[in-house]
Parts: C-alpha cells; structure tokens; sequence
C-alpha cells in the first residue's frame, strides 16, 4: 500500500476516504459540484445558486477545481463573451457521492432542522 511521510516524520497508510475528502471535502467545492451536475452554469449562475457564496471564494473554489481536472472552464465565444463551466468526466463520476450525501442528509439531517425549527 503507498505510504506517505507526515510532518513528524512518521509513516503512514494513504486511505484513498481521506484523501478523496481532502480534493473535493469543503463546503464551497462541493456545492459547485451539486449545482454542476445538474447542468453547465457560468458563473453568475452558481454565484446565485450557491446561497451564500461570494464571488471571491467562488472564484477561488472554481479555478481549484479546474486545477483539479474536476470542473473544465471553457469561453463561449459571445458578444461579449462567457464562461462556462461543466464537470470533466473525473468530477461526473462524484455524482454516486452526491446522491448519498443526498439521501443520508433527508434521513439525517433535515428532519433535526426542521424539528429546531418549531
């Protein structure tokens, strides 16, 4: 199994969870993801479609993930022109997560936001 070495130096086993966390595992990334796999979107889109978001961690998460291979940047050639972005195949392939974090998240956790709520 690889191995890689830590900062104290210590060997440890890569854990492919971890590391796959690790690329795509914050908040901003995988929302851009979620918004993604439903459709390409430039990028004023997913500014209003990820609540939240302002445009320069927007701007910061898209050209990480581009970097990534996760998420292809491509120029319309319009008057003026646009932006947009798509996933790659390799950022296609997170829909199974997204779909379980769906699912575990109806079961789990709306129910307790809803209940704090009343």
């Amino acid at each position: 199994m690889p191995v890689r070495k830590t900062e104290s130096m210590e060997v440890k086993e890569l854990c492919p969870v971890v590391e796959s966390v690790r690329k795509v595992g914050n908040e901003w990334r995988l929302v851009v993801v979620r918004y993604l796999l439903d459709r390409p979107m430039r990028f004023n889109e997913l500014l209003r479609a990820a609540d939240g978001v302002d445009a320069k961690t927007l701007s910061r998460v898209l050209k990480y993930l581009v970097s990534e291979g996760i998420v292809r940047r491509e120029v319309l050639k319009t008057q003026p022109f646009m932006v947009q972005y798509q996933l790659t195949q390799m950022g296609e392939q997170l829909r199974p997560v997204v779909e379980a974090l769906r699912t575990w998240g109806n079961r789990w956790v709306l129910p307790s936001m809803l209940a704090q709520r009343k």
